[in-house]
């Protein structure tokens, strides 16, 4: 059980939470949920006691994996040894016996040892390394870097080593900090399953809403500057939470109305005769006052993209038999395909498998070495790369507005705060400048100049990274009503859900191509797999 005992925390004059007290069970798996900036990895470091609260006490069980963040710190060991690192008391054990080996062996020597026998015995030290290995293998790291320095591994695989050391253990609490970036769509399958089997407290962060309403028994959602416990996944919270303030403000509407005819009442009869029941009537209005609510910090950005002006012919873009190498490494084998007019495309595959390069070969930033992308007729392309500063200029002093205003012609200022309002850029918000701004809000910023425009294709890159809950599901909501073309790669199936028809999967056998949505793909992949 974690247990939070009057926790605040404040920001300078801004209150993330205040004296919050709740308790987390074990065996209950809680999705922390809330807008980017609520204070949900904030309030996971408070929690790891990386970071103070500003008043109030956290109780927290013996042994606690959380994902770490600092790679740099294990760059020179190996991955199964960073793994082994999650059970803390099984690795200072196993550290000692190796330097008490290195000495020349004496009674008190052999003492000590006996005594950190019975440690490594009782940790499960004996199977230490086939259990780190198994959630290595689980995570989708290749049997060839387990015994690797982590300098040597992809980035995405430290990243993977870490989240297995949290996971290591037998730990009675986990805390986990957005576990499914850098998975892919296999990996991120094995966790679920990981997890759904996992017995003690679980709190996770995920923008990945597939995967909080897979996982979770209950949301603690923040919110009203406290933390509010719902039970069930997160579209199960959605609805409880709507309903809540829905019925808060039509218990407010009829307390006025009721309010309004009382002091009518007294109004009329308060210098006469009926002082009795005028005073029952004054009372009555004390009572009803009208609840004050507290502003939510839910934000709903709304997406949408215009319909094209010119339609694209039939034939929207012609692969044909293209090919991409780096290094000497093929990355894209010889692969042909016709992309035709209204085709809603996810792209899915492991990370490194070549989805970036895909998309920019046929949004015409990348040549192939091989073989040509042929565009159709009319074809007007809006690009979102997966890299911002492809089309953003690191460091830039423009302002949003500014640069907006580049990116289609004869553009006047209110449309380009419009667009900004949509996306919860209110206000002067639209003079930020560029260099300033965060993941997330340089993800909504290229989105807007998307929405600005006319085009009749789109080309999206994982354009759901730094995006908030709400603002990937109002995403996937535009793509799907979206009338022209749209190619997309991205982890997040239910983004890929939403909106695509067809799938491109670049696997380790080759690139496949599935003329029906993801999860028939994925069935039809799975049974292939069993037989």
């Amino acid at each position: 059980m974690i247990v939070l005992d009057k926790i605040t925390k404040k920001l300078g004059v801004r209150i993330l939470f205040e004296d919050v007290s709740v308790a987390f069970n074990a065996g209950n798996r809680y999705g922390l949920t809330g807008p980017n900036g609520a204070g949900k990895s904030t309030l996971l470091k408070i929690l790891m006691g990386v970071e103070d609260a500003t008043s109030g006490t956290v109780s927290l069980p013996k042994k606690v994996g959380f994902l770490k963040q600092n790679i740099h710190e294990f760059k020179d060991f190996k991955a199964l040894d960073v793994v082994i690192m999650g059970n803390k008391r099984l690795w200072n054990a196993m550290q000692e016996q190796d330097a008490l080996y290195a000495l020349e062996m004496t009674d008190a020597i052999g003492m000590k040892l006996a005594d950190l026998e019975e440690v490594v015995a009782e940790e499960n030290g004996y199977t230490a390394e086939a259990d780190a290995e198994m959630l290595l293998g689980g995570m989708g790291v290749e049997e060839e870097f387990y015994k690797k320095p982590m300098h040597a591994l992809p980035l995405d695989y430290q990243f993977r080593v870490l989240l297995c050391q949290a996971l290591f253990g037998q730990p009675d609490a986990l805390l986990l900090d957005e576990p499914t970036n850098h998975l892919d769509l296999d990996s991120i399958h094995w966790l679920e399953e990981f997890l759904e089997n996992y017995a003690g407290t679980l709190i996770v962060v995920s923008h990945d809403r597939h995967f909080l309403n897979t996982v979770c028994t209950h949301i603690a959602d923040i919110d009203y500057e406290t933390v509010i416990i719902y039970p069930g996944n997160y579209d199960s919270m959605i609805v409880s939470k709507s309903e809540a303030r829905s019925k808060s403000e039509l218990d407010n509407k009829s307390k006025e109305k009721k309010v309004s005819q009382l002091k009518e009442f007294v109004a009329k009869f308060g210098a006469g005769t009926r002082a009795s029941q005028v005073q029952s009537r004054i009372k009555e209005i004390e009572r009803l006052q009208p609840q004050d609510l507290k502003k939510s910090n839910i934000q709903r950005p709304y997406i949408r993209f215009n319909n094209p002006e010119k339609p694209s012919g039939q034939i929207v873009f012609k692969l044909e038999h293209i090919a991409k190498s780096f290094n000497g490494v093929s990355v894209i084998p010889d692969f042909s395909l016709e992309i035709h007019k209204g085709d809603k495309i996810g792209v899915i595959g492991n990370n490194g498998r070549g989805k970036t390069t895909l998309l920019r070969m046929i949004a015409g930033v990348l040549s192939p070495d091989k073989g040509q992308v042929v565009p159709g007729h009319q074809v007007d392309l809006g690009y979102f790369p997966q890299n911002h500063t492809d089309i953003l200029e690191k460091g830039s002093k423009e302002s949003m507005i500014d640069w907006l205003r580049t990116k289609k012609t004869h553009v006047i200022e209110q449309d380009i705060r419009g667009v900004l309002g949509k996306l919860l850029f209110s206000g002067d918000e639209g003079l930020k400048l560029l260099y300033q701004l965060s993941g997330g809000e340089t993800a909504r910023v290229i989105l807007a100049s998307l929405m600005l425009n006319n085009f009749n294709t789109l080309i999206l890159d994982e354009p759901n990274n730094h995006l908030d809950l709400e603002s990937v599901s109002a995403l996937g909501v535009g793509l799907k009503e979206f009338k022209g073309t749209v190619v997309v790669a991205s982890h997040d199936r239910d983004l890929l859900t939403h909106c695509a028809t067809k799938i491109i999967s670049l696997e380790e056998d080759g690139i496949h191509f599935h003329n029906g949505p993801l999860e028939e793909f994925l069935k039809e992949k799975e049974a292939s797999q069993r037989r």
